[in-house]
């Protein structure tokens, strides 16, 4: 038989891994031993590949999308890791197999689970998952106090962590809309730099202004109201500034929401960054929509109320691996999504972070007993994140957080009408032009 030699191309950068307790040989060795429990164990933000002979495994955590390729040599499989599309195709291109390339060839690591690949040759098995993210459904009580209390407390310790580890001096940002999750963060780092004698003068929300948007009206009135006025900081960008080719170019993606989203993420970058070219740390809210299950179930016709309820992490994951609706290419849910930030962010220069991504608080939410708080009922689905947050909030700091009606990120920083004037096309337009890029 003849004997396979597989070959691995890690183009991940190591140094982006935000790790809190271990170092990065603890962190590699764990994900190596394929044990789901050692690697739940890994505390922080990390995209890791180990090799163990012809066993690859790769493990990820929900902000750090990375992708893998199975080229074709002589000698055996070489699997190329990187975190882009682009990425890939340019080392093929530059080893001599630019003709295996097309990026629905590659495929993303699902965040949650190991990723087990064996270099073995052709045919070429499956890979194979485990989970390490494991929810447990209705296993917190049915206390929306206790609820909010263990979420946010789970909140504060990631954002204290996150704080420790900047150097010392870094402004802070946030991303901010007034809404629900970025307040709910914003509050809760404040809180964090109060009790961590950190000077709270580092401290910004920038609230992106793209003209006739309803999110600056609102941050201003969430500011006034917990009389922290002064630490907001509107960024103006105007419409005309949004390139959606750069957009799909940079987000390597083409689904509509989340093409609207990373161009109002990117005008947000790039405007802080323009004002301030050295800053380099932002926080924000992304991903506690979908911890809280609050999305309009009605403007998806695949969903009801009971798969909502039903599927702890649907919306951080999609339907999930192994299902027939899962993308190889893209994975799902956020899993697949979080490019719309951590793409454009990079581009840019600065490092994100959201609390809500963590482990410790994906779990939590996907341990809530979603069917007896809401009894199936969608008017009661939509209204418990508001109560869960701000009871959390109101537990943790004393601050009596206000909570608005629920709005897309892009239909807060401009109108609907301006949106739809700026972005008008569809997705199978965004996928034409998305595919133009490797023709």
């Amino acid at each position: 038989m003849h004997a396979y030699v597989g070959e691995v191309i890690d183009l991940t950068d190591p140094s982006l891994n935000r790790l809190n307790s271990l170092s990065p040989e603890d962190a590699r060795a764990r994900v190596n031993s394929g044990n789901p429990e050692a690697v739940r164990e890994i505390d922080g933000s990390f995209a890791i590949v180990a090799q163990d002979g012809n066993a690859v495994r790769i493990a990820r955590s929900l902000d750090r999308p990375i992708r893998f390729f199975l080229a074709k040599k002589v000698a055996g499989p070489a699997l190329v890791v990187a975190d882009r599309i682009d990425a890939i195709r340019g080392w093929l291109a530059a080893n001599g197999f630019a003709g295996q390339f097309h990026p629905s060839y590659t495929r993303m690591v699902p965040a949650h689970y190991i990723t087990t690949i064996r270099l073995v040759g052709c045919p070429d098995p499956s890979p194979s998952y485990e989970r390490f993210v494991v929810p447990r459904p209705g296993s917190l009580p049915a206390d929306v106090g206790a609820i909010g209390r263990a979420y946010i407390g789970a909140l504060y310790n990631e954002a204290a962590s996150w704080l420790r580890r900047l150097p010392a001096g870094s402004p802070v940002g946030v991303a901010f809309s007034g809404g629900i999750d970025s307040g709910a963060v914003f509050l809760t780092i404040a809180h964090a730099m109060r009790s961590m004698a950190m000077p709270l003068g580092a401290l910004k929300a920038f609230v992106l202004d793209a003209g006739d948007g309803p999110d600056l009206e609102q941050a201003r009135e969430f500011m006034r109201s917990v009389d922290m006025e002064l630490f907001l900081e509107p960024i103006e960008a105007p419409t005309g500034a949004l390139d959606v080719d750069e957009v799909i170019r940079i987000t390597e993606d083409y689904k509509a929401l989340d093409v609207e989203c990373a161009a109002v993420s990117l005008a947000l970058m790039r405007g802080v960054h323009e004002r301030y070219p050295d800053w380099r740390f932002i926080a924000d809210g992304d991903g506690g929509d979908e911890n809280m299950k609050d999305y309009p179930i009605e403007e998806n016709a695949e969903l009801t109320i009971r798969s909502v309820v039903n599927n702890p992490l649907l919306y951080q994951e999609g339907w999930g691996v192994g299902t027939m609706k899962h993308s190889l290419t893209y994975s799902g849910g956020l899993s697949r999504s979080y490019v719309r930030t951590s793409a454009t962010a990079s581009h840019l220069g600065f490092e994100r972070f959201s609390p809500f991504t963590r482990p410790a608080l994906v779990e939590i939410a996907g341990s809530i007993p979603w069917d007896t708080l809401t009894g199936y009922d969608t008017d009661r689905l939509y209204a418990l994140k508001g109560e869960i947050v701000a009871a959390g909030v109101r537990a943790l700091t004393g601050v009596e957080m206000p909570v608005y009606e629920k709005r897309r990120f892009q239909h807060g920083a401009m109108s609907a009408a301006a949106m739809r004037a700026a972005l008008p096309w569809t997705e199978s337009d965004y996928r034409r032009r998305f595919l133009a890029m490797y023709a």
